[in-house]
């Protein structure tokens, strides 16, 4: 998962669909923790497209 702070209005969105809790929302923006499966669902429902799914 690729993610912009610059792109991100902190809303939440990613937040809320993380099914894993993998995401946490900071007043810096977001973090991923080990738990993340890169699947794909924050990155869906982003508004402002500040996470991209990348597959390695």
């Amino acid at each position: 998962m690729k993610y912009s702070a610059e792109r991100c209005g902190y809303c939440g969105a990613c937040v809320s669909v993380c099914q894993k809790n993998a995401i946490e929302l900071r007043e810096t923006g977001i973090s991923f923790n080990l738990k993340c499966e890169n699947c794909n669902a924050c990155a869906s429902v982003c508004p402002l497209g500040a996470l991209t799914f990348e597959n390695h």
